[in-house]
């Protein structure tokens, strides 16, 4: 799936800067070359006040019936103000009525 988006040149491929952060921060020595070229191919969409301020709704909404966690909250939130969709195993995490999300496989 993201060969096919990769060569799709109408495709805008971004990541969230916590998802971001979440790889960054719990990779091996190992991985980072892998990982690093991977990042390579994406933009990365940075959490600004707005995105804080929805995330928050999202998660005191969505939080004690989904379980979803911060992070979550603001990646929906970076989609519902910015645009896009989310491509995720974790299609649970975003029950949000206003967002795109698709299964990543």
């Amino acid at each position: 799936m993201l060969k096919k988006l990769i060569s799709d040149a109408d495709a805008d491929l971004w990541n969230g800067a916590m998802q971001r952060a979440e790889i960054i921060f719990f990779m091996r020595e190992n991985e980072v070359k892998q990982t690093m070229d991977l990042f390579s191919l994406f933009k990365t969409h940075p959490v600004d006040q707005a995105i804080v301020d929805q995330a928050g709704k999202y998660y005191r909404k969505w939080n004690p019936s989904h379980g979803i966690d911060p992070n979550d909250a603001i990646l929906a939130a970076t989609v519902s103000l910015y645009g896009g969709r989310i491509i995720t195993q974790n299609i649970s995490h975003y029950p949000m009525p206003d967002i795109i999300v698709h299964e990543g496989f």
